[in-house]
């Protein structure tokens, strides 16, 4: 007879040594590193008409992203809200540098974390402008605009702030680029005012794109050595069939996307911040992404067709968010946004808990004791699982001496060993496995609160208690998995031996093993399995010792 006891056990434990190890490189892996730009790749041309809607062939897509600027006389405007500062290169119109000021680069740094940035460095910015009959922009230039002002600040006492560019584009149009922000919005409303008082009518498509490099993300602070956290970077987008769908920057070489939907969205999506296009929902846009040979990565937006008829005025606008992957105010800005904070697929377990850790951290006020509060409030919902098993683990630790009598019977014949061992169990109701399965039962909730932790903007540089100052990350002393690995000891301590050497050993190695994980993962997460082990103790030890009185009330 097979020992299904000894084999059940290390496959246990081996699935959740991979359960750990599969989660913890998944960020890894699911961003790699662009170290060889593919300089034969190439770009396609959108499709082109001229009544039906489509875009007319006046500009190829590589032509937007390769047009040759004069910079020696490039102006730029500033802006600033209360959540968002930016630079506005006049030349085009394009936003050359986002910072926001409620998000600091680093805990040990003031200066506000910036997303989009155009140096030495990273180049990431945002651009728009029309294409088309029209066209604003086309393979010979851009239109240079004129402001009114250098510096725009949205003043105390105001909710709104408008940025007009203007530009003629001929003696009969002129053309106003409108960027409106809101206070306590990520959430900018480019605009396009076009003013035709000519006798022809003006016709135009409005595209919107993000050009990123291969530079590395800022937001992740590359702690942990060889075990630092790299989360997904790259290009997240949404059609009619499915709200929310992704893809690296690597793989836009092979397989570039290229997608007409009822409005929609397209952006880019990085640690905690993400930045995108949201058209109008009441057009027909096409989606779009691109590697150039200059290995840049371009995720673009193109609008249909826009007539504005003779002696009269139109507009074309689209959305563009740039700031935090906050779930609930993504979901205001466009349906599937919120989808950029990927749980992963324990989506359905991270997301309750979200909403839990965030009902309690409302009246907490302190996301590590919130934490605490979830913690708690798991173990209520396992207790009687939790029960179970420990009264089986009690049970077996008093039954240790015939355990071991029907091992030394038996050291012959490994197959009534466990014939016996079996019958044993079953005569007495005790399950060898038990104690393993809270563990199991509650990994789904571990990896889950794992996302959470690694997702949720929220918890993003949020302090604890003395010396834990980010949640998300790390605890810089290792004491709290040193504190881990010595509740796991204790907790093994008071399970009973396993009657196989090789099971005693792998028990043995466990708190050493986990303690060694948990030394790289963030302090939230290894705050979690501290709690719920002290909690399984005080259980464990609360029901070893009420079997025991009974045993001697029965004597």
């Amino acid at each position: 007879m097979i020992d299904f006891q000894r084999y059940l056990l290390i496959a246990a434990i081996a699935a959740l040594s991979l359960m750990l190890l599969v989660e913890w490189q998944k960020f890894e892996t699911s961003n790699p590193v662009v170290s060889v730009v593919n300089q034969n790749a190439t770009s396609a041309a959108p499709k082109t008409s001229s009544e039906n809607g489509d875009l007319p062939a006046i500009i190829s897509s590589e032509d937007i992203n390769t047009i040759k600027t004069d910079t020696t006389n490039v102006k730029y405007i500033n802006v600033q809200s209360d959540v968002l500062d930016l630079k506005i290169d006049l030349h085009g119109g394009d936003i050359v540098y986002a910072a926001l000021p409620k998000y600091t680069a680093s805990l040990k740094a003031e200066d506000p974390f910036v997303i989009l940035e155009d140096n030495e460095t990273r180049h990431y910015i945002a651009q728009s402008g029309l294409i088309g009959a029209n066209a604003t922009d086309t393979s010979k230039g851009r239109p240079h605009f004129s402001a009114s002002n250098a510096e725009y600040r949205l003043e105390d006492g105001s909710d709104t702030l408008n940025i007009d560019l203007s530009y003629q584009y001929s003696d009969t149009i002129t053309i106003i680029k409108r960027f409106h922000l809101s206070r306590g919005k990520y959430l900018i409303n480019v605009e396009y005012i076009i003013d035709n008082r000519s006798d022809k009518p003006f016709q135009a498509s409005f595209f919107g794109q993000l050009k990123r490099g291969n530079s590395t993300d800022p937001s992740v602070n590359g702690e942990g050595g060889m075990f630092a956290m790299k989360p997904f970077m790259g290009v997240a987008y949404a059609t009619d069939e499915d709200l929310y769908k992704k893809t690296t920057f690597s793989k836009m070489q092979d397989k570039p996307i290229k997608a007409n939907v009822n409005g929609g969205w397209i952006g880019v999506v990085q640690h905690y911040f993400v930045s995108a296009w949201i058209p109008s929902p009441e057009s027909v846009n096409e989606l779009s992404t691109i590697v150039t040979k200059q290995g840049m990565n371009i995720a673009r937006v193109t609008s249909a067709s826009v007539t504005v008829a003779p002696q009269s005025q139109g507009k074309i606008s689209s959305g563009f968010y740039t700031g935090p992957k906050d779930q609930y105010s993504l979901k205001e800005v466009s349906p599937g946004l919120e989808l950029t904070v990927d749980y992963g697929w324990l989506w359905w377990i991270a997301q309750p808990l979200f909403w839990l850790l965030t009902k309690i951290h409302s009246v907490l006020g302190n996301w590590g004791f919130s934490i605490i509060g979830v913690t708690i409030l798991v173990k209520a919902a396992f207790f009687q699982l939790n029960k179970k098993a420990f009264t089986s683990m009690a049970n077996m630790r008093k039954f240790q001496p015939k355990l071991a009598e029907i091992k030394e019977r038996y050291a012959d014949d490994r197959q009534k060993q466990s014939q016996a061992m079996m019958e044993l169990y079953k005569k007495e109701k005790i399950n060898p496995l038990g104690g393993c399965l809270p563990m199991v039962v509650q990994m789904p909730v571990f990896i889950s609160l794992y996302w959470v932790l690694m997702e949720s903007i929220e918890l993003r540089h949020a302090p604890f208690i003395l010396w834990i100052h980010d949640l998300s990350a790390m605890d810089p002393y290792f004491v709290l998995p040193l504190v881990m690995g010595l509740s796991m000891f204790i907790q093994q301590r008071l399970n009973p031996a396993p009657p196989d050497p090789m099971q005693a050993k792998i028990m043995q190695w466990m708190p050493i093993v986990f303690t060694f994980f948990f030394l790289f993962f963030p302090a939230g997460l290894v705050l979690y399995w501290v709690v719920n082990n002290t909690l399984s103790i005080i259980q464990q030890y609360i029901i070893t010792k009420r079997l025991e009185k009974n045993d001697l009330a029965t004597r």
